[in-house]
């Protein structure tokens, strides 16, 4: 091994963990511990590893705090946390703690906005660089748009709606691969936007949140929950356990957000009802709109009056640096290269000791909108305001995400 290979660590070997295995393996790093209670899983990822010609990393398992075993032993220079949503917030205070210079979590829920302050005090402690991977920051379409955006093709932004509007209900009960029983539990527990991050990730890049913008309040409202009961009523009949379980997440969450520049965002959560899957993005601004679904653009001036265009050609004119650097070695990956270009991006600042391209208050913001939306929904729908978790910071920042 290289002496300036980069060290990363992984704490989860599940199936994002195989995916960013590859990709940093591929970018020239070397895996060099997992965590995970699951020795299966460990032999899965042991396998991947073996088949790119690299060495086994030491496995810590067993236990459920396996991986506080393997950062005390282990010395890395990025640990990549992918573990389920209740794990996430303890795990990365524990790897920041343990000095672990750059930390990176996967996309995740929090429960209450205690956990959102817990992660800013211990980075702000710690000094270490945290991250949050929201591959969604990095698809193809959404940097393009960014980069139309600052070159001020849609004027001044002035409305966005985005989501997470996926069917899940074979992942939460039924028979897929990918089963997670686990997010059964939030549904029966919580009720609000389980999930924003994917939709939120990328608006918040466009607004400039927490760079210049801020996100001020929100209100929340949701619909009756039938969706998931009668799934599974339909797959396993009215006597099985679970179809007498009582779920409080409505089947569409809907949230509106006022942001400190003007502009409005209207977020989404669905994911017990039967469609197909969308984030859908809309990008507003003074000169025209982008919507997600359907690929449409409307310039003023630019397309025909009154009249929806594709925007292949657009896309094309503003194709993003990293996607016209990375496309080529992009290819095959994760997400349709989604992944392999964060990946980049993400190891790209440990190499040269600088800030990821998102830090602790992104993280922070987005999660919060989970709590925040039950907490208005609770109250019938009343304003809450959202945290400033920069202290203030977000006025004077000068620095943008993807900087181009």
């Amino acid at each position: 091994m290289n002496k300036n290979t980069l060290k990363v660590g992984l704490i989860g070997a599940g199936i994002r963990s195989r995916e960013h295995i590859k990709n940093v393996i591929n970018l020239g790093g070397a895996i060099t511990g997992i965590a995970d209670i699951s020795e299966k899983a460990l032999e899965i990822a042991g396998r991947i590893i073996l088949e790119t010609g690299s060495e086994l990393p030491h496995f810590y398992t067993g236990h459920s705090r396996a991986f506080e075993e393997m950062l005390e032993k282990e010395t890395f220079d990025a640990v990549i946390i992918a573990a389920t949503w209740d794990w996430l917030i303890p795990m990365s205070i524990t790897a920041m703690k343990s000095g672990v210079p750059y930390v990176g979590i996967e996309v995740s829920s929090v429960n209450s906005l205690d956990d959102c302050w817990k992660l800013v005090e211990v980075q702000k402690e710690t000094g270490c660089h945290f991250t949050f991977l929201e591959n969604a920051c990095y698809r193809r379409d959404v940097l393009a748009v960014l980069n139309m955006v600052r070159s001020g093709i849609f004027g001044e932004l002035i409305h966005c709606r985005c989501g997470y509007e996926h069917d899940l209900r074979d992942i939460k009960f039924g028979d897929s691969e990918k089963l997670q029983p686990w997010r059964i539990q939030h549904s029966i527990d919580r009720n609000g936007d389980l999930y924003p991050t994917h939709g939120i990730g990328p608006i918040a890049s466009l607004l400039d949140i927490n760079h210049g913008n801020r996100f001020v309040n929100l209100t929340s409202m949701s619909t009756q929950s039938l969706g998931l009961k009668r799934h599974i009523i339909n797959k396993a009949g009215e006597n099985h356990p679970y179809a007498n379980l009582k779920f409080k997440c409505g089947d569409v969450v809907t949230s509106m957000i006022k942001c400190a520049g003007g502009q409005t965002v209207i977020i989404t959560h669905d994911t017990n009802s039967p469609r197909p899957y969308s984030l859908g993005f809309r990008v507003q601004g003074t000169n025209g709109l982008w919507n997600n679904d359907g690929n449409l653009i409307y310039i003023e001036g630019k397309s025909t009056f009154n009249t929806w265009e594709n925007d292949d050609k657009w896309f094309l004119r503003y194709d993003h640096p990293l996607w016209k650097l990375l496309e080529e070695r992009a290819k095959g990956t994760g997400h349709d290269g989604i992944d392999y270009i964060m990946m980049y991006d993400f190891l790209e600042s440990v190499k040269n000791n600088t800030p990821p391209p998102f830090d602790v208050y992104d993280a922070a913001t987005w999660m919060s909108i989970s709590p925040l939306s039950e907490m208005s929904i609770t109250s019938g729908g009343n304003l809450v305001e959202f945290p400033d978790f920069t202290n203030g910071k977000w006025k004077n920042s000068e620095l943008k995400h993807f900087k181009l």
